[in-house]
């Protein structure tokens, strides 16, 4: 009988609980993705999602694995990472074309990237015509780099472009051992605070994107997914999108502390110079957005990427996550 009793108390105090109470007791759904080591846009919001369990709070939990961009492409390609979080459009689009089955889930930042010089013989993009680069060669922000120098009327191919990954460009710049150095952000701003002396040269990228493509996003970078992973997770999509928008909106709100978790080893000044990166906007250019809201934008980034026979031709549909994320 008092068996009986208790079980009936607890099944009462069942019946009241609230269904977000049984929610929070379920286990998170464990996702693991590979991202770009720092400096990069792959690590900027993850720092923040940790830090602030939006993983958690969407029913996930993420773990963030660090790569650099070779072992990154290879390993996302190949299957072994499942997911990856520094997934360019391009990138994207060359793994379809070869018949890798990999989706661009949605976007995180648009493009923005840049030639830096302390070559006072460099005045031009054309002026690097025979001088050297150093370059995150196999990064699609240096194929978009390639696509607006053309547009300047340098064809890189005839520059002597060394490949570095993306923490040794920092070095470049800093030593002057190349004519030019490729950065972005957040590195770009990075470099700006240690060196403020440093030339940036104009690629006209407004002006020059506009023309082209009638408009002035540029997706850039974001999260994919190997399509076997979707069809198994149809219903973990959109609370990974939601984890990533509340970062990027947690990061406007609350800059100063967006830029500490961002560059936990930075001095006072590096950590400012993020914080008003990520209050600009203006070349952080985060843009967090389902990939079937921007489909025309990202299909005018594979255009450019055929114009430069970065790819061989478009991609075929599949290379868009079609449902709408909010």
């Amino acid at each position: 009988m008092i068996a009986r009793y208790v079980w009936s108390v607890f099944a009462v105090l069942a019946a009241l609980l609230p269904a977000s109470s049984a929610h929070a007791q379920a286990s998170p759904a464990k996702i693991t993705i590979v991202i770009f080591g720092p400096p990069s846009l792959g690590s900027f919001l993850p720092p923040i999602i940790k830090a602030n369990k939006l993983d958690a709070a969407h029913g996930l939990d993420i773990a963030f694995v660090e790569r650099p961009p070779d072992a990154y492409v290879t390993q996302f390609n190949s299957g072994e990472f499942q997911v990856g979080g520094s997934a360019a459009t391009l990138t994207i689009a060359v793994a379809r074309n070869r018949g890798v089955p990999v989706t661009y889930l949605f976007n995180l930042f648009d493009f923005w990237g840049a030639l830096v010089t302390s070559n006072d013989a460099v005045k031009s993009v054309k002026d690097l015509a025979g001088k050297q680069i150093a370059a995150a060669r196999v990064t699609t922000n240096f194929a978009m780099i390639d696509w607006f120098a053309r547009r300047q009327g340098l064809d890189l191919s005839k520059a002597n472009v060394v490949n570095t990954a993306p923490p040794g460009l920092m070095s470049y710049a800093m030593a002057e051992r190349a004519d030019a150095i490729h950065m972005w952000e957040p590195g770009y701003t990075q470099l700006l605070a240690k060196k403020p002396g440093v030339r940036t040269l104009d690629l006209d990228i407004r002006k020059q994107w506009r023309a082209f493509a009638g408009g002035d996003s540029i997706p850039t970078l974001g999260v994919a997914a190997q399509e076997a992973w979707i069809k198994q997770n149809p219903n973990l999509v959109q609370p990974l999108y939601a984890a990533y928008k509340a970062a990027a909106e947690w990061a406007r709100k609350n800059p100063a502390k967006a830029a500490a978790l961002i560059l936990p080893k930075g001095n006072a000044a590096d950590q400012a110079a993020i914080k008003e990166l990520i209050e600009s906007n203006d070349r952080l250019a985060m843009n967090v957005a389902g990939a079937a809201e921007i489909r025309k934008e990202i299909e005018a980034v594979f255009r450019a990427g055929v114009t430069t026979k970065y790819l061989e031709k478009q991609p075929e549909g599949g290379a868009i996550y079609p449902s709408p994320l909010n």
